[in-house]
């Protein structure tokens, strides 16, 4: 069934607005309050005149995309299920396996954009390989820059091959790891290998397990902050019964989505600064449905176990997925729209 859930962004609450630069590190954040001039627009999801999205001549992942996964730390088959099973959605087009709204058709708005040639981001997109890096090669405390070494490793002793085509690399980090800036700033990041550290330039994404860190900052709506527990509706039941995991996916979404479309930084992003893109998933970030915005996450669905989410995928998965830009429409869109 339908569900229209209201939640209000307090201006003193942790959540924050934008993408941070660390070296040009994209990193997806915790929606703010939406500013009032937007709020007020008849349709947030739609106000182009507001938007300034503009392509900066770089490439897109317009090849089919082969994603290269580390699993770093403590990782449960059962978790990296359910994560596979999400990537794998974007590629499953057969409604017999997603029926709609599904994340194939979510992706199918990551795939308007193009490149310089009008070829568009893939919307083949694979798990072409696994690592797991069970004894914390780097220890339980990362920095942005150890998890290029984390790369690295992988890179070299030969799990994974130089992909520099088509390969995304991902770097996911279990509930026990702290990285440098986690819930106090971002949830994951994506951004480019050095040369000098991996001895290749790859596009890569890192994305955390906030389920015992700080789930009322990255896995929100699952979870919410202490001050927000008296008043509202609360908390959402998350669709895989995993607030963790399931807040995960959708950070992982939205890094993979922005990675596709501004692999090295030069490509789709709104605003004159290369060193502080806003990139298309920041565009919508905290908007999950119709008539999100100025604190609604918009309209979405619950089951008959009252699990919230607003996509399907494969193997009757169901994911609360956010939002992002559509070049055509000028607004952000998902499959789940009413409108």
């Amino acid at each position: 069934m339908w569900l229209l859930l209201f939640f209000v962004f307090l201006s003193s609450s942790p959540f924050l607005h934008g993408a941070s630069v660390y070296r040009n590190q994209q990193t997806f954040r915790i929606p703010a309050k939406i500013p009032g001039d937007v709020a007020e627009s008849k349709k947030f999801e739609g106000s182009s005149e507001l938007v300034h999205l503009r392509y900066h001549m770089g490439p897109v992942l317009s090849s089919p995309i082969n994603i290269y996964i580390v699993w770093y730390g403590n990782w449960t088959a059962t978790r990296q299920l359910l994560i596979k099973d999400f990537i794998l959605s974007i590629s499953a087009t057969n409604h017999r396996v997603a029926p709609s709204p599904s994340v194939a058709e979510w992706w199918r708005t990551v795939s308007l954009y193009t490149d310089q040639t009008g070829a568009n981001i893939s919307r083949s997109v694979a798990i072409a390989g696994e690592y797991t890096d069970a004894s914390y090669s780097h220890g339980v405390s990362l920095t942005r820059l150890s998890i290029q070494q984390v790369i690295e490793n992988a890179v070299r002793s030969k799990p994974f091959p130089v992909d520099h085509k088509n390969g995304i690399y991902l770097v996911l980090t279990s509930t026990d790891v702290a990285v440098q800036d986690f819930c106090r700033a971002v949830c994951g990041f994506h951004y480019f290998t050095f040369p000098s550290m991996v001895g290749y330039t790859l596009p890569y994404a890192w994305v955390g397990n906030s389920g015992k860190q700080c789930p009322e900052v990255c896995a929100y709506p699952f979870a919410v902050p202490d001050y927000m527990s008296g008043g509202g509706p609360g908390k959402l039941k998350p669709p895989n019964g995993d607030v963790g995991i399931d807040g995960m996916i959708s950070v992982i979404g939205h890094e993979l989505a922005e990675l596709s479309s501004n692999p090295l930084v030069n490509a789709w992003y709104a605003g004159d600064d290369p060193m502080a893109p806003t990139e298309i998933g920041d565009l919508c970030e905290g908007l999950y449905g119709t008539g999100g915005g100025g604190g609604y996450i918009g309209q979405v669905m619950t089951d008959r176990g009252g699990r919230t989410y607003n996509m399907n995928g494969r193997r009757g998965r169901k994911f609360l997925v956010q939002w992002v830009w559509n070049p055509t429409l000028k607004a952000c869109s998902g499959p789940n729209a009413l409108d």
